[in-house]
């Protein structure tokens, strides 16, 4: 009896530990009425809005809305009570873009916020960016540059993370010159052979990694690289230290000289990568795909372009893709270099060109597969349609309009099996992790 008290104690103990907050009482729903969110230019998007709480409509609740192509809305309105909960609200564009309505419903001193963003004509969306006229030129030198300086790798196994079926080890490699570094968690399967690879390129901010054992079990190599010449297996608060110090910011840094910029050393030493798994006796020889979301989406792009030993390629939400587009009062992507902007530095605007993912995707022939959501603030759909139709060779779209920038579990699952299917595997093989 004792005995069973104490196991009675453990699972109520543990089910309160685990016990999560999920989303919020009070939700702003707002909805197009065309089911694809999409409709044509010159046409009306009819935008229902429901204050709701506990599922309910909320009477007499308080809002603020603004309505505009996006991040240009130009229609404000403060203090507007919904007595029923509920409004419409019609807009259209006459040009290809994306028309966001937004709403923040204020609610017992607290605000809450609900968008929906449609787009008009999306795949006529053409994108703003100039190439520089030695943008081959420039890549490649670089490039070859960096390859005079021998890879030195190193391997370390890490005995904690391995599982039955995986070996994973912490490697380093030098990337664009003598003494600079990248660090990666490589993942391997134990059983001897030879294996099909995946790079898989960071988002944008300074963290450690785990590495793709996941993928790494299904029988593939996989190397999870970070960017910035530290170790990946250090402790959280190392890393937060540098976010908010020596690395803050670190993407615009040096914007108006292209040697210095530090995207020019992320993104050779992610074409490094591809080197480092190109020497690895475990590769196949055949097989090597990239894939990464935000700024990964971006250096997905760059390797794509830039090597073409890369065989297929997987965008998510891609950054860094169409920056001078609000320099003509349209959505660019992430860093939004030159947003809202006064008198930008034409340095800066001309060295932009060389770090464009217009540009990389102009260069791509292999296969890729894109995803985003029309609710992305930080990604705007207009600079990732943007991309996508300059994009020339094999590609697939999946839309997960809903989505933020952030995933839903069906996107992750769809853009797995993708690359799954890809490297020739297609059954999912259980181990125990």
């Amino acid at each position: 009896m004792k005995k069973f008290t104490t196991i009675l104690f453990v699972l109520v103990t543990t089910l309160v530990l685990n016990a999560q907050i999920r989303g919020n009482n009070i939700t702003v729903n707002v909805q197009p009425d065309h089911k694809d969110w999409n409709y044509e230019v010159g046409e009306n998007v009819n935008f229902v809005v429901s204050i709701l709480k506990s599922g309910t409509l909320l009477d007499n609740v308080k809002v603020d809305f603004e309505a505009g192509p996006v991040m240009y809305p130009d229609i404000k309105k403060q203090s507007v009570v919904l007595k029923d909960g509920t409004m419409r609200f019609t807009g259209t564009m006459k040009r290809p873009g994306f028309y966001r309505f937004k709403v923040t419903a204020h609610v017992d001193g607290k605000d809450y916020d609900g968008l929906c963003t449609a787009g008009f004509s999306p795949l006529k969306i053409k994108p703003y960016a100039e190439c520089p006229e030695d943008f081959d030129e420039f890549w490649s030198n670089t490039l070859k540059d960096a390859r005079k300086v021998s890879l030195e790798p190193t391997r370390v196994l890490l005995p904690e993370r391995c599982v039955n079926g995986v070996n994973v080890y912490e490697v380093s490699f030098q990337n664009v010159r003598l003494g600079s570094r990248t660090y990666a968690i490589l993942c391997v399967p134990a059983k001897p052979g030879k294996y099909p690879a995946l790079l898989r390129v960071p988002g944008a901010g300074v963290r450690p990694y785990s590495g793709d054992v996941y993928t790494a079990s299904q029988g593939a190599i996989t190397l999870e690289i970070g960017v910035h010449g530290i170790p990946v297996t250090m402790k959280q608060s190392i890393y937060d230290d540098l976010a908010n110090g020596a690395l803050n910011g670190y993407w615009e840094a040096n914007l108006d000289d292209r040697d210095k910029m530090p995207y020019n050393r992320i993104f050779i030493g992610a074409i490094r990568a591809i080197d480092y798994i190109a020497a690895l006796p475990e590769w196949n020889g055949t097989c090597l795909g990239v894939t990464g979301s935000s700024q990964g989406g971006m250096l997905s792009l760059v390797c794509a372009a830039l090597d073409k030993r890369v065989t297929f390629y997987g965008a998510v939400h891609a950054a860094m893709c169409d920056h001078i587009a609000s320099l003509n009062g349209v959505a660019c992507g992430w860093p939004h270099y030159f947003y809202n902007v006064k008198n930008p530095d034409t340095k800066k605007i001309k060295v932009s060109g060389y770090y464009d993912g217009i540009n990389f995707a102009k260069r791509i022939t292999c296969p890729g597969w894109f995803s985003f959501g029309y609710n992305d603030e930080v990604v705007p759909p207009t600079s990732a349609y943007a991309t996508f139709n300059t994009i020339k060779g094999e590609k697939t779209l999946s839309l997960y309009q809903q989505t933020g920038h952030y995933w839903y579990q069906e996107q992750w699952d769809e853009w797995e099996a993708w690359l799954l299917a890809k490297m020739g595997i297609n059954k999912i093989q259980i181990i125990k992790l």
